[in-house]
């Protein structure tokens, strides 16, 4: 994708504060000195079985790129593909109430859309907020020694491959769907009352992808505890059981980032497919100063973050954003 990127012509206007030059989770436009537009559109194929459950996802998953750079969405426009002719209506109706409902929870308004006739069901938004210039968290201003934190567990695209093929329980499926619809909004609030240095939110690149993006950006290292970083139980268990239930993003995923990444020999196979495993919705990778540390996570758990996970430190500078991943 960089290299498509670098063919598409310069951004020039200053009033761009961020584009597409760091991978940053959203394009953040300066309107004055104290108001700038923050910009951002996603959606993807169903990843549940239920249309409701689906638009809730894809909803909290359009949302949470806003949300990993600390600003307020304000409004949002649905972005639909589907197959009219081939499919019942309800399944589109159930797939925009659960994304309305969703948006709701958030105090978001959808006023608008655009649809167009696609075999296979797409959904998401493109979401419209507001931030100060001078408030924007980017992922490319982590500092050596940032204590890193992770707020949902990791293992979406290993339990959604299982979904696909009849291997996960009731209950797995259910704890997946809820960790996805989860609006990263009470995290993002978390970290912008503390005050931290980058965020991005963990999506199809993976926690190691991710993370790359941010060290890369930042000029620094990074330093990851494999076993610090938690795993929905269900994922687990279906990897531990057949490294074969990785999805092929994900395998992808763990081939991109060999460039960069060090394992200590202790680390297994399916620890590392699982840090480079394709999440949906994934939770905030944020980069705290060490003297925020403790008020962050009391923050973070106050908000009804699922988790608030302290995974790895932010290491010297380093061209090459290496990343080392330990017991």
């Amino acid at each position: 994708m960089q290299k498509v990127l670098k063919e598409l012509p310069a951004i020039t206007d200053p009033n761009v504060l961020v584009g597409i030059k760091t991978g940053d989770d959203c394009a953040v436009y300066r309107i004055t000195d104290e108001l700038a537009i923050i910009q951002t559109v996603d959606y993807f194929t169903p990843i549940v079985d239920d249309p409701y459950d689906y638009g809730t996802i894809a909803v909290a998953n359009s949302l949470s790129d806003v949300y990993a750079m600390g600003a307020k969405p304000l409004f949002a426009l649905n972005v639909v593909g589907f197959h009219s002719r081939g499919l019942p209506l309800e399944i589109l109706t159930q797939m925009m109430k659960g994304g309305g409902e969703k948006a709701r929870e958030a105090g978001v308004e959808i006023i608008g859309g655009h649809t167009i006739d696609d075999k296979e069901p797409k959904y998401g938004l493109a979401v419209t907020g507001v931030i100060n210039p001078d408030d924007v968290i980017r992922n490319s201003t982590a500092r050596a020694g940032d204590i890193l934190f992770l707020t949902k567990p990791l293992g979406v695209g290993i339990l959604t491959t299982g979904i696909k093929r009849g291997t996960v329980t009731a209950a797995g499926i259910a704890r997946g769907v809820e960790v996805m619809a989860t609006l990263n909004r009470g995290a993002s609030e978390a970290m912008v009352s503390v005050g931290v240095n980058a965020c991005t939110d963990v999506t199809g690149y993976g926690l190691l992808g991710h993370l790359g993006e941010m060290t890369q950006g930042s000029g620094v290292g990074a330093r990851i505890h494999a076993r610090a970083v938690p795993v929905m139980q269900a994922a687990r268990d279906l990897i531990d059981a057949d490294l074969n239930a990785v999805p092929g993003g994900s395998k992808n995923n763990l081939s991109f980032v060999s460039s960069f990444v060090n394992y200590d020999p202790l680390i297994t196979e399916a620890e590392r497919l699982i840090l480079a495993d394709a999440q949906t919705s994934g939770g905030l990778l944020i980069s705290c100063p060490p003297e925020k540390a403790d008020r962050l996570e009391q923050a973070l758990k106050e908000a009804g973050t699922i988790i608030a996970a302290r995974i790895g430190v932010m290491e010297a500078e380093d061209d090459t954003g290496r990343i080392d991943v330990v017991p």
